[in-house]
């Protein structure tokens, strides 16, 4: 079993420095993408605050269907376009929803959620999926998370 050292209390620049490393770490060797994802959600769920579902979405035939996460069950099909995470495939770029609420045609899983940040995952300008946290916080997700998360993202997927 891996042991994370994360200090989830230090600035975020630093946190996600250190959730970079423990991934790779993780990871190193390990070509399967589903076992792979499996332990990445579950590492980012254990070491950022204020999360309740952290996990990915992987593109099959057409539309996103649910994968690998840590959180309550999840709406298990999201067509591209559609709610944050279809939105985030489609644009292919990182999206950041303050207030879930506010977000036109949110998908509410879990009715505890009040803010979001989806960062897709692009190999080889292939789309493989997305990575999609809540918080039951609003405005929960900012600038540095993105930039953290798609430095995540990339890591995850250079496997």
């Amino acid at each position: 079993m891996h042991e994370s050292h994360i200090d989830s209390t230090q600035p975020k620049p630093v946190l996600y420095r250190a959730l970079v490393g423990e991934l790779s770490a993780l990871i190193a060797g390990e070509r399967d993408l589903i076992a792979n994802l499996a332990n990445a959600s579950a590492l980012i769920y254990h070491s950022l605050p204020e999360l309740n579902w952290a996990g990915f979405y992987l593109l099959k035939q057409g539309e996103l269907v649910v994968g690998p996460f840590q959180g309550k069950p999840a709406c298990v099909r999201i067509a591209i376009g559609r709610g944050v995470c279809g939105t985030a495939a489609e644009r292919r770029e990182t999206v950041i929803v303050r207030d879930v609420h506010e977000f036109p045609g949110h998908i509410a899983c879990d009715s505890a959620s009040n803010s979001e940040i989806v960062v897709p995952m692009v190999k080889n300008g292939e789309l493989i999926g997305v990575l999609d946290l809540d918080s039951p916080q609003l405005a929960r997700f900012d600038e540095q998370d993105r930039e953290g998360l798609e430095k995540f993202v990339a890591a995850l997927l250079a496997t």
